[in-house]
């Protein structure tokens, strides 16, 4: 009797200070599967977890229960793939995409696969690859569909065989062209152009409802946001993100923007308020990247918080988080769902991370920020000719940024003198303007183009908590007048389609090759003939790879004429003495002002990352976070550095964090789960106080974002392990965790 009532006692100081026996359910915790059935957990994009069989006190206990081998990127002879998709489990069956973009379904219990789905199985559709960050699921009694998109194509695929759903759209596809303009409305046909979705819709009732990827350069079409009918694949309403004539925000605008420019577009993803029938995106820059002469004004709606009506389309709030963004600020990853306490009272909020660093909070029902928002002056001289920045931007006052904004001689990199040496010339000899600097021909050193924030999305808890990793990277953005001949190369038509659709990614000066081992984020193309050869360009046009997206919409004698191009380039010796196209001399006509493809006068570098010649970062420490931030006081619980590099650390270095991609998750257990570091780790940080608990070294990268369900009572995690950045080993897994039985 003394013992059951000892036991009684015990269990009952266990239950008041929060604490579960390690490996068991604590009696608060539902029983039975737990489903993870939505791209971020739920509508809400939390990417929380109430689960709690995974604890802070049992999850060193962590081990592997089963893989899932794609059986991609295992090939040398083939381009190593990505995985960036956060796979999603319903009814016992995990739904993921693999390196070559098939979608699948596996027992979500053992990892044993169910159906594959290729895309590219008809040869007359040749294979386009990008990213493919998930899928969709829904349902309706024994109609049960996934839908994804790969290319210009949305698919609708039946979730018990693996096979096309022939109602929906033309045999199971619709075009994601639909609802883009036409020449009568915008003044060009738009199915000869690039798009894309990377990052999955969200379902409303019988809506998908859908954002898009992209180009960044002149070629650019319009970032709309649609919905389409998810049985039958009819588009349903469009929401125009760069108004036409007689919409709101028109004038936002120059008179004949939506004619030659693009972009505004949701990317990275959204979220649903089901109760309240309200969808809530984050939008991107306008085309195209840091030049803005012929888009004068703040540019509505881009870099915007949006709220529309789920089920018209229609405006019902926004708030623009850069005004005439000339730096690629687009809002990286999607708004977040969340409830917090403010001036005493409890308020549904919409939080939305940035890349430079910021958490804007608002009112989920009116837009107003719970936190005030400053409009700081910022340089607006010396701009490029034609251009014209914004003079303001908003800041809010709280929370403190989260990525680093201060740029001075203190904050650059001590790890050897010569390190050192090297930031301290390319900071001299920049232009120095504060956060906001007017791009320039001189060259700027600039935060934020990759980060602060990035796709993988943030996560939250039921106390409003906020946790966000972070980067913390300098760039170097210098402009080249695009009228002038281009490194000796006189203006062909070559050079005008690489204009046009390259240089808003590619260098081809060759000057970052020769200063540093490390800097490009995309490569310099100076010397491309060295490394491939005419057929290996072609097939890199045609298919794309990784952030690369296929260029089939360009003409095959407009591909040739730019692989002539740029095997033409001073050192671009060909790769074999096989020189396999159509030589073209032709030169290209002049672009007129009103034309599509849109020319602009000024193009930048290519994506130029500032490191030291060693290939670190040229600033100190630390080089990424993981953050925990109180949105209900907008203070700050933690920040600790997220990765390392092995090799620092065994020379005494404390841990730097590393550039990372993929996001978090969050439990009831107590725990943060997150990957996305170059050192290739998955790690599991205690909640409360940030301090590591748990890591595991995976066999390739995990530039993803981790999920967590419960099947027979056994709660798992699961990532995909796709590798490849930064030339690091590609991978074609996904891995599953659980306590031992």
């Amino acid at each position: 009797m003394k013992s059951t009532i000892f036991l009684l006692l015990i269990a009952i100081l266990l239950s008041l200070v929060g604490l579960q026996l390690p490996g068991h359910l604590p009696h608060d915790e539902p029983v039975g599967d737990a489903d993870w059935p939505k791209y971020g957990g739920n509508a809400a994009g939390n990417r929380y977890s109430p689960l709690t069989q995974i604890n802070a006190g049992n999850v060193a206990k962590l081990r592997v229960a089963w893989t899932f081998d794609t059986g991609e990127n295992s090939n040398p002879a083939e381009p190593g793939l990505e995985i960036q998709c956060q796979p999603i489990m319903v009814g016992g069956v995990l739904y993921g995409t693999t390196p070559r973009l098939k979608l699948f379904a596996v027992d979500a219990a053992t990892g044993r696969e169910r159906w594959r789905f290729d895309p590219f199985a008809d040869p007359a559709k040749p294979p386009r690859f990008h990213p493919i960050r998930g899928v969709v699921y829904w349902e309706d009694g024994a109609d049960k569909r996934v839908l994804y998109s790969v290319g210009s194509s949305l698919y609708a695929i039946d979730a018990q065989t693996g096979r096309l759903i022939d109602s929906f759209g033309q045999n199971g596809t619709v075009d994601l062209h639909e609802g883009l303009g036409s020449r009568e409305t915008i003044g060009h046909d738009v199915a000869e152009y690039a798009v894309r979705s990377t990052t999955p819709g969200v379902i409303y009732r019988d809506l998908l409802i859908m954002g898009s990827s992209v180009s960044e350069g002149g070629d650019a079409l319009p970032g709309y946001i649609r919905a389409f009918n998810v049985r039958t694949g009819r588009l349903v309403w469009t929401f125009h993100t760069i108004p036409l004539p007689g919409e709101y925000g028109y004038e936002t605008w120059s008179k004949d923007s939506y004619r030659k420019l693009g972009g505004a577009n949701c990317w990275a993803g959204m979220v649903v308020d089901e109760k309240r029938g309200v969808v809530y995106a984050g939008t991107g820059s306008p085309s195209v990247d840091f030049y803005g002469g012929a888009r004068k004004g703040q540019n509505l709606f881009a870099n915007c918080v949006l709220a529309l009506d789920a089920q018209m389309g229609k405006r019902l709030w926004h708030f623009q988080t850069v005004h005439h963004d000339l730096w690629d600020r687009d809002l990286p990853c999607p708004p977040n769902l969340l409830t917090v306490t403010h001036n005493g009272r409890r308020i549904d909020a919409v939080a939305q991370a940035t890349k430079d660093g910021y958490v804007f909070v608002f009112d989920r029902d009116t837009g107003k920020p719970l936190f005030p928002v400053r409009e700081i002056p910022v340089a607006t001289s010396p701009a490029l000719p034609g251009e014209q920045p914004w003079p303001t931007q908003p800041v809010p006052t709280k929370p403190a940024p989260f990525a680093r904004q201060e740029l001075n001689e203190a904050v650059l990199t001590d790890r050897t003198p010569e390190a050192r040496a090297y930031a301290l010339e390319r900071f001299r000899n920049s232009r120095r303007a504060g956060t906001h600097p007017p791009p320039s021909e001189e060259g700027s050193l600039i935060y934020a183009v990759g980060g602060g924030a990035e796709w993988g999305g943030t996560a939250a808890d039921p106390d409003g908590i906020f946790y966000v990793n972070s980067n913390n990277m300098l760039w170097w953005l210098k402009m080249r007048d695009s009228r002038m001949q281009a490194s000796g190369i006189a203006k062909t038509r070559g050079a005008n389609l690489f204009n046009t659709n390259c240089s808003v990614c590619h260098d081809i000066s060759g000057r970052q090759a020769k200063e540093s081992k490390a800097t490009q984020a995309y490569p310099d193309l100076s010397n491309v003939g060295k490394r491939l050869n005419a057929s290996q360009i072609q097939q890199l046009l045609a298919n794309g790879r990784g952030r690369m997206p296929s260029f089939q919409h360009l003409a095959q004698k407009d591909r040739d004429a730019l692989v002539d191009f740029l095997l033409k380039l001073p050192g671009a010796a060909p790769a074999t003495a096989s020189n396999d196209i159509h030589q073209s001399a032709e030169v290209a006509p002049a672009t007129a002002a009103n034309d599509f493809p849109y020319l602009p006068p000024y193009l930048n570098n290519g994506y130029t990352q500032f490191r030291d010649p060693d290939g670190y970062p040229a600033i100190k420490p630390p080089w990424g976070t993981l953050n925990a931030i109180d949105l209900n006081t907008g203070e700050y619980v933690w920040q600790v550095p997220l990765g390392e590099y092995p090799e620092l650390t065994k020379q005494g270095v404390p841990p730097t964090g590393t550039e990372n991609h993929g996001g978090p998750l969050v439990t009831a257990g107590g725990l943060v789960f997150i990957a996305a570091t170059y050192d290739e780790k998955l790690r599991a940080f205690d909640r409360r106080t940030g301090k590591v608990v748990w890591e595991y070294k995976l066999p390739a990268g995990g530039f993803a974002t981790p999920i967590t369900y419960r099947l027979g009572n056994r709660q798992y995690i699961v990532l995909a392990a796709g590798g490849t950045r930064q030339n690091l080993k590609p991978g074609g897994s996904y891995l599953a965790f659980a306590l031992p039985d």
